[in-house]
């Protein structure tokens, strides 16, 4: 059984894809460290440093499925090094003398950071995909619920009302940045490594740049100006940015969370007949999916602080930054892409209840609307004075559960200005969304 969940056969959709995993699965990184050896030897050939018919062979045999990989372990577990084993096996399989170039000038952080840069830069290409899905499936739906006129909400009170595309377009606005962030972060952290024992590539002296070049070049990778062995920044930027993407997932769902909430019914996850809220409350329809974004969100934001303290290394190479990397990295990356995975989902089939927003509008006596008798009687009254008489008539309509409208009609410093007329077109909520409308055509635009 695993030890984590997101490996899990009973459990695993619940916290992350298939399609993460698979970038991170132990055959997935061997065959990065593999097709890094093979890289190397082919750029060291090109120099001439190694021979052009042992670079061909390494490549060949630079396979994943020949290699043993109980021998891997053992020989991990004996030699307490995670590539010397595979080097072992590597050289062994080559022909001829071949074998002996494998490896050639580099060290064993050269080829797991590379490694793990090529993981991470398949992982980011899964979730920038489904970040850019989600801001279209957000923008179709801000579109279609662009005049929706709903409740607002602050310190969950009701405000003056929004309409549903706004706050969608709120959404979707957030979502946008991050992909920026996603994509600006790209060529600054997916950047290899190829700097030898002390980070001199005194191994290979003058040639080293131009093999670097060549080898990182093939690998899709971008060239450092000088080797970041003992410098974690790069997967730290990763990691904090795939936490601000989870935050911003977490942040829907538990919006579509609240708003699911039987006393507010505003909205719900995706739901088919089958799907079952409880084991003895055979009525609940539970927004058992959001949840699960909720969980993958915070689990994610968690192990943030984790990856930063990989940047406290010691000199010219510190392995424990390493294995804090090898540990959380790829849960995160795990995590956080099935958020956005899951938030897609529930986009895409999110159930909007029109009419319950309306209802909800005037669950409240017409409290909402207050602001706007209070600017308009400021007009004559001044805002402060104008504010003292709505709220005087605001905690009367809340305590006694009586009309906004009746109580400032009862006012003389009301109706010696305002007309029963006008109160009441300034108590309508669809006379006073703002500029919902427009700002949902900005962001679209």
């Amino acid at each position: 059984m695993p030890s984590n969940v997101i490996d899990s056969t009973l459990f695993r959709e619940m916290y992350g894809s298939d399609a993460l995993r698979q970038v991170f699965t132990d055959e997935a990184m061997v065959q990065c460290w593999l097709d890094y050896e093979a890289a190397l030897a082919r750029a060291e050939a090109a120099s001439g440093l190694v021979p052009e018919a042992a670079a061909a062979e390494i490549t060949a045999k630079a396979r994943v499925e020949m290699i043993d990989f109980a021998r891997l372990k053992q020989g991990i577990e004996d030699a307490t090094h995670e590539l010397v084993p595979l080097i072992w096996q590597l050289s062994a399989l080559c022909e001829g003398d071949a074998g002996g170039y494998v490896h050639w000038g580099a060290t064993t952080q050269d080829v797991t950071d590379t490694g793990l840069m090529m993981q991470l830069q398949r992982a980011h290409g899964i979730v920038l995909a489904d970040l850019q899905r989600l801001a279209a499936a957000l923008a179709a739906l801000a579109r279609r619920e662009r005049n929706t006129i709903m409740p607002g909400r602050t310190h969950g009170q009701h405000t003056p009302p929004i309409t549903f595309g706004f706050k969608v377009a709120g959404w979707l606005d957030e979502v946008r940045r991050h992909i920026e962030r996603m994509q600006d972060m790209a060529p600054r952290v997916f950047v290899g490594q190829f700097a030898g024992a002390a980070g001199t590539l005194a191994s290979v002296g003058e040639v080293g740049l131009a093999i670097q070049e060549r080898l990182l070049a093939d690998l899709g990778l971008g060239v450092p100006a000088i080797g970041w062995h003992q410098s974690r920044d790069r997967v730290a930027e990763y990691g904090c940015v795939l936490g601000m993407v989870a935050a911003t997932m977490g942040r829907i769902a538990h919006e579509v969370i609240m708003l699911q909430k039987s006393e507010v019914a505003e909205l719900e996850e995706p739901y088919q007949r089958g799907k079952v809220g409880s084991s003895t409350m055979p009525h609940k329809r539970n927004p058992m999916i959001c949840e699960g974004i909720v969980a993958e969100a915070r689990m994610a934001r968690g192990l943030v602080p984790t990856l930063m303290g990989a940047m406290e290394s010691e000199h010219e190479r510190d392995w424990a930054a390493v294995h804090i990397e090898w540990a959380v990295a790829p849960e995160l990356s795990i995590l956080t892409g099935g958020a956005v995975a899951h938030t897609l989902r529930v986009i895409e089939g999110l159930l909007v209840y029109r009419e319950r927003m309306r209802r909800n509008l005037d669950i409240l006596y017409g409290l909402p609307l207050s602001e706007a008798v209070m600017l308009s009687l400021g007009e004559a009254l001044g805002r402060q004075a104008a504010h003292e008489v709505v709220y005087d008539a605001s905690m009367k309509a809340f305590e006694q559960e009586r009309p906004l409208a009746d109580l400032l009609m009862a006012d003389p410093r009301v109706t010696a200005h305002l007309t029963q007329d006008a109160i009441e077109a300034m108590l309508q909520p669809e006379n006073y969304t703002g500029l919902c409308g427009a700002f949902v055509d900005r962001v679209l635009s």
